[in-house]
């Protein structure tokens, strides 16, 4: 989820009221007018005096946000790289378990991330093609240990593996879900932890 936010728009000459929401890929406005900026188009944004304006290919967009216009613009010119979201900090160790694309592991190296063939790690990443493979999370969970996480990256829209199939794989395993990421075009990855009262 995104940064969500009551506001004001100015767009067209005219001014809006409604709330902006600021997502990975594009900004959503929804109110007395619908506006979806994908930040790809974005030729130029700037704040200043509590708004956030926002040059598109449409005409220029002026949220007026406040203080959190400069970090909005932050956040646009400087977005978190895929493992940042994921929670992973330089130093860090990580397991891979599965079949992971060769851009994944050189961002992890490139953010200062170990990869490592042992367990017992603070991060494993599992991917699961399709819902057979998920017998293998109560393995992976047996070597868990306080607040280490499990990121279960499976593929999107297939009906070979759902969201349904890898949640249950993990609460069968006696973890919680906390989150859900787009891990890339075509896979998303879904987070769970051993529950606080059993660590």
């Amino acid at each position: 989820m995104g940064l969500e936010i009551p506001c004001q728009v100015q767009f067209g000459g005219k001014r809006y009221q409604g709330k902006a929401l600021l997502e990975a890929k594009e900004i959503l406005f929804r109110g007395d007018i619908r506006l979806k900026i994908p930040l790809s188009s974005i030729k130029k944004v700037k704040a200043a005096n509590g708004e956030l304006r926002i040059k598109t290919p449409e005409g220029l967009a002026i949220f007026e946000l406040g203080p959190k216009a400069t970090v909005w613009q932050e956040k646009i010119l400087n977005p978190k790289s895929l493992v940042e979201k994921l929670g992973v900090k330089p130093g860090e160790t990580v397991s891979l378990r599965g079949s992971f694309a060769k851009e994944f592991r050189e961002s992890l190296k490139k953010h200062g991330a170990k990869i490592s063939a042992t367990t017992n790690l603070p991060w494993t990443f599992f991917a699961a093609e399709d819902s057979r493979e998920l017998a293998g999370v109560k393995s992976i969970t047996e070597g868990m240990r306080g607040a280490d996480a499990l990121w279960i990256v499976y593929p999107k829209g297939q009906k070979s593996i759902t969201e349904h199939d890898v949640r249950g794989a993990g609460m069968r395993a006696g973890l919680t879900d906390l989150k859900v990421a787009s891990f890339s075009e075509t896979h998303t990855a879904l987070k769970f932890v051993i529950p606080k009262s059993k660590r």
